[in-house]
């Protein structure tokens, strides 16, 4: 299995003893993050892991910060469940055949590490509302909620503040890096599985896989209650394709807006091809905030939540005790379980292609 701790950020050998190179900024170095036994993605055109610049690296962004991407070939999957699935919502189907080309994936969520950088980069400016340049204004109260912060996810930012992170990143690295479709994240949560789990059906193995409702509890002070919250990044095992936290730990954001019966535009009836729905905007112009789409559950979620195919829908009440007038553009203070990983199209992208997701 693609061995995690140091995998996710910081070193360059994870504790299993499965190496993870580091690449400079102008080419990916390393080794496929393919498992042995590891189920392979359907056959598809374009390169496979491990061939050619298509393999693991790590990404620094400034002096002592990097962060792991893992190759995730192209192919096609089923998306979505089937109606005999125990868990399963309306809005998981009907189940559509769908494509996507290669890309890679942070190996891991997106720690505070990472995130702080652009909060904190004195080289933009700072703003109450986003504008394709600027920065958040600083936070008005702890947004770890005493949950930590050395080698935890970053939590509480709203979609447009994901979305704007990423295009600072792409910047700041060189490289395009955008948040997942929901098809690409399924499709690479999944891992070639056809299951409720990437590891199987069994919900009763979850907590060896993920952190949920019933597993996360840990003390936050001395002297206190263990009580539900998030975990250091890279402690559960990899799925097949060597990615941490897919099922669990937070709730992650993908680029696509949401909609209750965005299978059923499909007719059930396939392949779709690198589907997305990007976020619209309102009658000013500008991003709509609510709703977009989480996947993968968190650690305050019960195990159905946390299913390959289980589709979490943004809402105004993640942001229900925020104290500003109007409410924050970038934080949300009740998204405690919301955080985000990213990717990158191996294929560069064209101009139009990536203001679709950078856009405000």
């Amino acid at each position: 299995m693609f061995a995690a701790a140091a995998a996710c950020g910081g070193g360059t050998a994870a504790p299993g003893g499965a190496a993870v190179s580091s690449a400079p900024a102008n080419g990916a170095a390393g080794e496929p993050a393919a498992a042995a036994g590891a189920k392979a993605p359907p056959a598809a055109a374009g390169p496979r892991p491990g061939e050619g610049d298509f393999v693991s690296y790590r990404q620094p962004i400034v002096s002592g910060v990097e962060f792991a991407m893992v190759p995730i070939a192209g192919g096609s999957f089923l998306m979505g469940s089937p109606d005999g699935e125990a868990g399963r919502n309306a809005d998981e189907g009907p189940p559509v055949e769908v494509s996507v080309e290669p890309f890679w994936m942070g190996a891991c969520e997106v720690t505070w590490a990472e995130y702080d950088l652009w909060s904190t980069d004195d080289q933009r400016p700072q703003s109450k509302k986003p504008d394709g340049m600027a920065r958040p204004t600083p936070p008005y109260m702890d947004m770890t909620f005493n949950m930590g912060r050395d080698g935890y996810p970053a939590i509480c930012m709203s979609h447009v503040a994901a979305r704007q992170y990423c295009k600072w990143l792409s910047e700041k690295t060189g490289r395009f890096h955008r948040l997942p479709t929901e098809a690409e994240w399924e499709y690479a949560c999944r891992a070639g599985a056809r299951t409720r789990y990437a590891f199987g059906d069994d919900g009763q193995q979850l907590g060896q896989h993920a952190w949920y409702a019933d597993n996360s509890a840990r003390v936050l002070e001395t002297g206190a209650q263990p009580v539900q919250a998030y975990q250091p990044v890279g402690k559960k095992p990899a799925n097949a394709w060597g990615l941490f936290d897919m099922h669990g730990n937070v709730a992650e954001w993908v680029a696509d807006t949401y909609l209750a019966d965005a299978y059923a535009a499909a007719r059930g009836q396939g392949p779709r091809r690198d589907p997305f729905f990007p976020p619209p905007r309102d009658d000013k112009g500008r991003p709509v905030r609510f709703p977009h789409v989480a996947r993968g559950g968190s650690w305050r979620d019960p195990a159905p939540m946390l299913r390959a195919a289980a589709r979490l829908s943004s809402e105004p009440a993640w942001n229900q005790r925020d104290p500003q007038v109007p409410k924050s553009w970038w934080y949300l203070t009740d998204g405690q379980h919301i955080g985000f990983r990213v990717v990158r199209p191996h294929r560069e992208p064209s101009a139009e292609e990536r203001a679709r997701f950078e856009a405000l």
